[in-house]
């Protein structure tokens, strides 16, 4: 089993990811678990606070450590500890399918998901962590990209997704992005299924993808594309496209 901590102030938020979908199977199943601690248990405030203003003055509120690393703590306690620390910041490192599909290995993760301003910078130094961004922008907190890494994290680990090899030829798995995909009808408003897919020579259609993945990182994501080197074969099947 798989277990993942995590550190919030909204632990209801995270009741989506138990309704339905891959990975409320996968908690239904026991092959991952979900465990929270909510930040408001553990202030020494009687209002509950978590958060204050910023020394120095500024702009908007800020979490305060002592709930932050007394809920870790607590957490570390467990049989399984913390395992691999995460907090969810935007000012974390980007979140690439290279550093899900190491962190899936890991048994324990624990995610702390920020809010306000941010995390008090003491308790990296308390408990240092990794922290991870989902893209170059603000949201309200940590809680939806908590939930976008644990499902991406849930799909790479053993009995989660039916089919193996269907995550394996996913977009990102080796910077590249998936090929285009057709399902019936075999003609819709004048549009048809590429002929190749439909003939039956799966050693044609193996190519066809491979080539119409490259042709579309290239085109699509040049970033990816620059990133990886291109085999002698690859090279052959983009030269006959272009």
């Amino acid at each position: 089993m798989a277990k993942f901590n995590i550190i919030t102030i909204f632990p209801e938020m995270f009741s989506a990811l138990n309704a339905d979908g891959i990975v409320g199977r996968a908690i239904k199943q026991q092959i991952i678990n979900l465990a929270f601690y909510n930040l408001r248990d553990y202030t020494l405030s009687r209002q509950r606070k978590v958060d204050d203003k910023p020394f120095g003055g500024g702009g908007g509120m800020v979490m305060m450590v002592q709930p932050l690393f007394d809920a870790l703590e607590a957490a570390a306690q467990q049989p399984e500890g913390l395992g691999e620390l995460i907090y969810l910041s935007p000012q974390g490192q980007p979140l690439t399918q290279t550093m899900v599909n190491a962190l899936a290995k890991k048994p324990t993760i624990t995610l702390v998901a920020g809010r306000y301003e941010g995390f008090d910078e003491r308790i990296f130094g308390l408990k240092p962590g990794l922290e991870v961004s989902i893209g170059d922008f603000v949201v309200s907190g940590g809680e939806l990209p908590a939930m976008l890494l644990i499902d991406a994290l849930a799909r790479q680990i053993e009995g989660v997704v039916g089919l193996a090899d269907s995550v394996v030829q996913e977009s990102f798995m080796q910077d590249r992005l998936d090929y285009p995909q057709y399902t019936r009808p075999q003609r819709f408003k004048q549009l048809s299924v590429p002929q190749v897919l439909l003939d039956g020579d799966h050693a044609a259609i193996v190519k066809w993808r491979q080539q119409q993945s490259l042709l579309r990182t290239k085109t699509r994501r040049p970033d990816l594309f620059c990133k990886r080197s291109l085999t002698a074969e690859e090279q052959l099947l983009l030269n006959k496209l272009e």
